[in-house]
């Protein structure tokens, strides 16, 4: 038995009498040319272990196999199990699957530089980036499907309108670009919006691990208030006083300020304590 020899996902789908839930921001990719190309994307995965996130009925999954990867895949939704069980069989175990939620899953548990390559549920999608960003696993790389707004918020400059606190993330740590948009219609259901996949590796000069919580502290103070001068939004952490000592202007805006200049206040405040919660 092969993988080859498996019907169309979507057939496979709707003889489960299976479809996506809203509420899990479900959004299927059926077609295995457009999954096939995703797993190229995401650079040559002959005897990797790889993790995806969110299979679904497998359409990612099987051709992250097809290219010779060894697959974890952390699926929450229980019904998808046993069409996940089948690409097993035919996978020659290699694919792994995890029943769990990949906001709260153990992440020390998986192995530590292993890519991810994901189709991201939309209403977590967000949230998993940043935790993968500044986590304490380094995958080699990310390969991920995201909303396309959200996909123009990783790549974004300083100064458009998508620059926010992900930005800032994303580009401290990472080399971030978006290497594949994929209209709506392409997914099952279609969701009201396009997608993109970003493609993220991590930067040989990420800083410490300290100064990334110290960058988390002072992007959600700054985005958090964006409208504000950085005097009023950075207040807590030393506002006029920690710009003079980055060299920065007390009064500009968090959309204005590069990831360098995010860097040298994050390098202000790493030895500050965070406040009592």
């Amino acid at each position: 038995m092969r993988l080859e020899d498996l019907p169309p996902v979507r057939e496979a789908l709707e003889a489960a009498g299976l479809g996506a839930r809203k509420r899990l921001g479900q959004h299927f990719l059926l077609d295995l040319n457009l999954t096939r190309k995703i797993a190229r994307l995401a650079g040559p995965l002959e005897g990797e272990t790889v993790i995806e996130v969110g299979p679904g009925p497998g359409g990612l999954t099987r051709a992250l196999l097809e290219a010779g990867a060894k697959v974890i895949a952390i699926e929450k939704d229980a019904r998808f199990l046993p069409l996940l069980a089948e690409i097993g069989v035919r996978s020659d175990g290699r694919l792994q699957v995890l029943e769990a939620d990949a906001l709260t899953v153990d992440e020390t548990a998986l192995p530590p530089t292993a890519p991810i390559v994901a189709n991201l549920p939309y209403n977590v999608a967000s949230p998993l980036a940043v935790k993968w960003l500044t986590g304490p696993r380094r995958p080699t790389s990310m390969t991920l499907m995201f909303q396309k707004e959200v996909a123009r918020r990783l790549v974004a400059a300083p100064g458009s309108k998508d620059y926010g606190r992900l930005s800032v993330l994303a580009q401290a740590l990472c080399e971030a670009r978006i290497v594949l948009e994929l209209p709506a219609r392409a997914f099952t259901p279609p969701p009201k919006v396009d997608s993109a996949v970003v493609r993220l590796l991590p930067r040989p000069d990420r800083p410490s691990d300290a100064q990334v919580a110290a960058l988390q502290r002072v992007t959600q103070a700054a985005f958090g208030q964006r409208r504000k001068m950085l005097r009023s939004s950075l207040a807590a952490l030393g506002g006029e006083a920690l710009c003079a000592a980055a060299g920065l202007d007390p009064a500009a805006r968090a959309e204005t300020l590069t990831v360098e200049s995010y860097l040298k206040l994050a390098s202000r405040v790493e030895q500050t304590p965070p406040p009592p919660a």
